[in-house]
Order: C-alpha cells, then structure tokens, then sequence
C-alpha cells in the first residue's frame, strides 16, 4: 500500500512539475532553470579569492585596490562548483588612474600559472604606442584603440558569454561582438585563448586600479546564443584574426558615412570583424564640415563613441578654416594633394574628370609632386592619403608618370615631416615599389578604404601589401597622445 501511495505520489510530482514547465513556456519564466546572481567581492576581505602576491591588493572602503606590484587574483569560491562559469553575464565597477595597466580573465583556471580563456584589456590612459590595446578589448583577439572611459571616475565593465559568442560592454557602450569559430586557428601565443568553463581572475600589471561590485549572473549551461552574421569568409576573416593575434594593429583609419552607411553599421562590423574603425568628416571650403563650428559639433556628436575621429581636411585652406584647439581634439587629421591650384591659378579637384584639363602629362606631373612636397612640408596633419592617386586621362601612365626620382621626392617628404602614408584599399595604390621604399625610410602606414558606399573596412589590397612589402606590427601608424599632435607641437 505504501507503495502505491509513493508510486502516486511521484506521477502526482511529476504532473506538477509539467505543469509548471508550462506555465514557465507561457509567462517566459524558467523555473527549472533559474537564472542566479552571484556576489564574487563581499566587500570586506577577500575570501573567496587566491592572491599570486600577497602585496598586490588590499580591500578598503568595499573596494578591492591594487598597488604598484603586479599581481593577481583567482576567484577560487567557496566549494569545488563556484569557479566553473561557462554562459554568464559577468560585472563590475572599476576605476583607473594614469597608466593604469589590467586586465579582467574568463574562463580561466583557479590554479594560478594554469592560464586559459580570455582576457578583456583595462587601460583608459591616451598613451597611445606604449599600450595600444583600450579598455573593452577581448585581448590580442579584439582589440578595441580608443577607450569611451575616462582615469579616475568609476565605470562599469560588462562580458557576456552566451555559447560561442562574446560580447564586451564599457559603461553599456558595446565594444566587441565576437563569435569564436567552430574551426579555431591560433596564434601559439594564443593557443589557449578559447571558451570551455572556468572562473574569474584580476591581472595588475603593476599600477592603480580599484574594482568593486564584482557580480556574475549564471545562465544556462546548454544556452547556445545566435552568431552574428558574418562579413567576411571563413578565410578572410582567420586572415584578419591571425594579423591582430601577431600584434598588427589591423585598422580602417579612412571611413566616411556615405552611401547609406549610418553610425551603427560602422559600429557592428568594427565590433565582429575585430578592424577597428573610424569615421571621418571632409572638412573644408565647399565641403560639408565648412566652418570652425561644424567642425566642433561633429566632435561633439560622436566623441563618445569607440571608433577614432578623424578630420579630413579638403583643399589648401582648410588650415586657415579651423582652430587649432578644435583640431586637436580629432584622433588625426589626413589630408591629400587631390585639391589644388593649376599653373594659371585655377581650383581643381583632380578625381571630378570635368575639372582636369592636361595638355602636358610630365608637366602636370612636376606640378603635383610639387604641391605634395608643399603639403607634408607645411600642413600638419598626421597621414597622406590617396597618394599617388591620378586623374582619369593620365591614370593608364601610372607607371611610367610615377617614376623613382618622383616617388623618391615624396617619400623624403613623409619621412622628415614623420607623416605616415595610406595604403587605398579603394584606389589600390601606393605600388609596392612605393611602398617598399617608404618603408626602408622609416615612415609609418595606414590603411584606408575611403568608402563612398557601404564598402568600408573591406582592406583586400592592404592586406596583401604586408606580405608582399613585409611589412611588421612595428610599420604600423597608431595616433598620437594629446599634446603631441602635429597641430600641437609644428
């Protein structure tokens, strides 16, 4: 008789139980598969946690602070299950001072010197060429160049793991949107850069830097989110993702919003493709940025946002348009000898084919070379662009009209002015010749596609151009620290 009563029981138990799973189905809730917050950080020691040096961090005021000496912290738990976070909404408040340097581990082991998972960067300080990688990047997979948070003012940071895909949120700016691929290729730097499960860990590289709030949400571990829509091919994209594991600053430094291209479709293929982007106003007499108070506005409009602005500056008198004080606060300016005066004083804009009238295809020549020397000898700007870009009707001569005494002249140019040099993924110029001899002249390179339509951050022809010139992370142009931009100190 017991029996069945426990045997009734058990269907009556379980009758309940698909009842509520109903129930759950209907209303959105999941009651069999609860989401948890957890508190890693209690606020008064650091229980839970395993120090690799014990003078690395001290807790004060419910915050776990960090000392001049690298080290780190092991979130360790308090039993044999906590450390074992596979899809999670994990967060944080952290504040930084100058040059602060950390880092935030997941999925990694609670055994220290057993490193795997990921890193997410901390680093605000513009002190670009020491530290490149800013706060909000998936380390050496997506790097993000500009950091939305200031040293010294507390900011929450946000990493989201859903099944294969990350994502990064710095005072709920997103700065990475990565889905980790089926067929994982890495780096041997990297090899053990991948999701599986583990816990959390606090890297100091030896600098100030506090964090408190420390939460983690649990979701469920079969949890399998959407990936993102790919842009790229399978083999272009591990091309793109090998280039940033070896330290190349992969980055479209030339992007404008034309041809449909708004704000957050620069934002999304920066976020998942890991080429960090920019947006750029043409900015000078008979362009849309025209007076000194557009140019202050458009700053003021997206300088929040984690791409680098960038001022294109149009025509020779853009430098008597603009203040000095508003150009500065751009990540750089670029500029190009497209605009120019011909030998009887007339304007042209040499890509418009109704404004070019060449009689003489060498003397035309001479006089662009000239102008080019004139414009890296005296504007101040950061990068050439479209550089030895030529009108249609002489464009079949290149060539031969880009002799070596000419690219010679330029190159010497760039490189006493310390102006770095775009290779166009549009106009799929300079020539490796050009550029093999820039670079045994020391100057810097960028890449650009100079978009008028959706076609941006697609870098097939600069790509290939490391290869074929060799070119290594260190050829690389990355922006100046305020103070020490061209407009600031020429």
């Amino acid at each position: 008789m017991k029996k069945i009563r426990f045997n009734q029981c058990k269907i009556h138990l379980k009758a309940a139980i698909g009842l509520i799973a109903i129930i759950a189905m209907l209303t959105g809730c999941n009651y069999l598969n609860k989401e948890t917050e957890k508190v890693l950080f209690n606020g008064n020691d650091l229980s839970g946690w395993v120090e690799i040096n014990p003078a690395t961090f001290f807790v004060e005021q419910s915050t776990i602070n960090a000392t001049e000496i690298p080290g780190s912290l092991y979130y360790i738990g308090e039993d044999e299950d906590d450390p074992k976070f596979k899809n999670f909404e994990f967060s944080a408040e952290i504040k930084t001072t100058n040059g602060s340097v950390a880092s935030v581990g997941f999925h990694t082991s609670n055994t220290p010197g057993e490193e795997k998972g990921y890193l997410v960067q901390i680093l605000n300080t513009d002190n670009h060429g020491l530290n490149f990688r800013k706060t909000g990047s998936l380390l050496g997979i997506r790097d993000v160049y500009k950091s939305v948070a200031p040293d010294n003012e507390w900011f929450t940071l946000k990493i989201d793991v859903e099944g294969k895909r990350i994502k990064v949120f710095v005072n709920d700016i997103q700065t990475v949107d990565y889905t980790e691929p089926d067929e994982l290729f890495r780096e041997a730097q990297y090899a053990d850069r991948k999701l599986s499960s583990g816990t959390f860990a606090i890297h100091s590289l030896g600098s100030g830097i506090s964090i408190k709030n420390i939460r983690v949400k649990t979701l469920p571990d079969k949890l399998e989110a959407e990936p993102a829509t790919d842009y790229f091919t399978k083999e272009k994209q591990q091309m793109v993702n090998t280039l940033i594991e070896k330290g190349y600053p992969v980055i479209d430094y030339h992007i404008h919003m034309k041809g449909g291209v708004m704000l957050e479709d620069i934002l999304d293929k920066s976020r998942r493709t890991g080429i960090f982007c920019s947006v750029a106003p043409n900015c000078g007499v008979g362009f849309p940025v025209d007076t000194n108070e557009k140019l202050e506005n458009f700053y003021n409009e997206y300088k929040d946002v984690p791409i680098f602005l960038a001022m294109q500056a149009e025509g020779r008198e853009w430098v008597t348009t603009f203040e000095k004080e508003s150009i500065a606060k751009y990540d750089y300016v670029f500029t190009d000898a497209m605009t120019f005066s011909d030998r009887q004083g007339n304007r042209m804009q040499i890509w418009k084919d109704e404004q070019v009238n060449i009689t003489d295809p060498q003397d035309f020549m001479e006089l662009l070379v000239e102008t080019i020397e004139d414009v890296l000898d005296n504007e101040k700007i950061d990068i050439y662009v479209n550089a030895t870009f030529l009108p249609t009707v002489i464009a079949g001569e290149y060539n031969e009209l880009w002799t070596p005494e000419r690219m010679d002249r330029v190159v010497d140019a760039l490189a006493r002015n310390d102006i770095a040099l775009e290779i166009s993924a549009r106009y799929k110029i300079p020539g490796s010749a050009f550029i093999k001899k820039a670079k045994d002249q020391g100057v810097k390179f960028t890449f650009g596609t100079n978009n008028g339509d959706q076609d941006f951050a697609n870098l097939d022809y600069c790509l290939a151009m490391i290869d074929e010139c060799n070119l290594q992370p260190s050829d690389f142009f990355l922006p100046r620290a305020h103070g020490q931009k061209p407009v600031q100190v020429k």
